[in-house]
């Protein structure tokens, strides 16, 4: 595992360090005034925490109980894609941004190149970071400087009903040859019935597949950006999964929308391809049909483990906060610490696999996988993480380009805009955003 998150990190890092823009506008937190205290006096510090991972209220409330000194009023707010990125976009610059926020590894350099967040180098020590797997210290850390907290890691999986696919005599695949074989299976068993489903809404689902096949988005040598969303990677993903929506062989609706949770209630969704962290969803969102899933390796292109992440997330203080210390002491408290990991997963609807490695062992024991059947999930994340596919990088416009993305994957028909024709229309979206900031592109 380390030696394929060692590649990936050196690419994170050379890509980071060449955008010159995510140093030059991220704000440096220097100024004492706005490390902010931790409390005295019996006067504890308050902070403001905006998330929307689960079981994120019950991690403030076991904090609050169990320290004096700084006090957390959390806000949930949408997930990144889904508004919270806008509304916490739109927080800072009326200056009215809480203290702390969550953001996801892909989303975070385009946070700090706009100037949003503070470095907290001073506060998230060499100690600090010595408790985190390396690569997702890199993944937080942007021209040298420190952005973030890392809270977890996030390998693919694929989330299956057993039930059904030893009632349709469906093998679980482990090919994507495979994996349309048993879609046909599915859909001659039942005709309402489909493997899984494609989210129009959700590029990063989309990412995360093209990142498994080996594709390279965004790579950066020397001042310029070089952009490649149309490599042989990319375009053998997409050109299978239009086959799949052509064939209709998958479901189309939006991710975690009332569709699509009804279609895995009602046994239309057999499958689910997500991510280490999409087991607590399922175990939250279907409690009714506990025993019923179980957990797989990601299908891969020629059978052997391979994996992309999908999300990720870490902890960001943002520009304007005073309590820069008391924020980072509570990020390091909910990512590293056994009784913060404990209070996210004991909520029943976390299976957070964290990027402290000493807490796996943690996690996989508070977190009951009788949802599973018992099935040692943790192991398969384990295996699965160690398979991530070491050559990509986030670039600094993901907001644009996954809006460009989406927007074209809702028009998506049989005979229609195509996959490739979103893709394209994001590449397109991102060239010309680099070129608006002034960045070199050559793509």
């Amino acid at each position: 595992m380390s030696r394929s998150w060692s590649r990936t990190s050196r690419v994170i890092a050379g890509t980071a360090t060449a955008l010159a823009v995510l140093t030059a506008c991220g704000g440096s937190g220097d100024d004492s005034s706005a490390a902010g205290s931790k409390g005295s006096d019996g006067k504890p510090v308050t902070i403001t925490f905006w998330g929307w991972a689960k079981g994120s209220k019950d991690v403030v409330d076991a904090f609050n109980a169990s320290h004096k000194n700084i006090r957390v009023k959390f806000e949930e707010i949408p997930s990144g894609t889904a508004g919270g990125y806008a509304k916490i976009s739109n927080a800072v610059k009326a200056g009215n941004a809480p203290d702390l926020v969550s953001i996801e590894y892909s989303s975070l350099p385009e946070f700090v190149s706009s100037g949003a967040l503070q470095d907290i180098g001073g506060e998230f020590t060499e100690a600090d970071r010595g408790k985190l797997l390396p690569q997702a210290v890199e993944l937080t850390t942007l021209g040298g400087r420190t952005w973030a907290v890392p809270f977890d890691a996030s390998p693919q999986a694929f989330f299956y009903r057993k039930d059904l696919f030893d009632r349709y005599k469906v093998e679980v695949p482990t090919t994507w040859d495979a994996f349309r074989t048993a879609a046909e299976k599915v859909k001659k068993a039942d005709s309402e019935a489909r493997i899984a489903t494609f989210f129009p809404d959700d590029p990063t689902t989309f990412e995360a597949m093209a990142w498994q096949a080996g594709a390279q988005w965004f790579k950066a040598e020397n001042d310029t950006w070089k952009i490649d969303t149309t490599d042989a990677a990319t375009t053998k993903v997409a050109t299978y999964w239009q086959g799949l929506i052509d064939a209709d062989l998958v479901h189309k609706n939006a991710s975690f929308s009332p569709e699509w949770t009804g279609s895995l209630k009602n046994g239309t969704t057999i499958g689910y391809l997500g991510a280490s962290w999409g087991a607590g969803v399922l175990k939250g969102t279907l409690p009714e049909q506990s025993g019923k899933w179980a957990v797989a390796p990601m299908p891969s292109w020629d059978g052997k483990p391979a994996s992309g992440m999908l999300g990720g997330t870490s902890f960001a203080v943002t520009k304007d906060s005073r309590q820069k210390a008391a924020a980072v002491e509570f990020a390091e408290w909910m990512s590293t610490t056994e009784a913060g990991v404990k209070a996210r997963i004991a909520s029943g609807t976390s299976s957070a696999f964290p990027a402290t490695t000493a807490l796996r062992p943690v996690a996989k024991q508070v977190f009951d996988a009788s949802f599973y059947g018992g099935q040692d999930i943790y192991a398969l994340f384990e295996e699965s993480g160690a398979a991530i596919g070491p050559n990509w990088a986030w670039g600094p416009t993901t907001g644009t380009t996954n809006t460009a993305i989406k927007d074209q994957f809702g028009k998506i028909t049989k005979g229609g805009p195509t996959i490739a024709d979103a893709i394209r229309t994001g590449h397109d979206a991102t060239v010309a955003e680099l070129t608006k900031r002034g960045l070199k592109v050559e793509g």
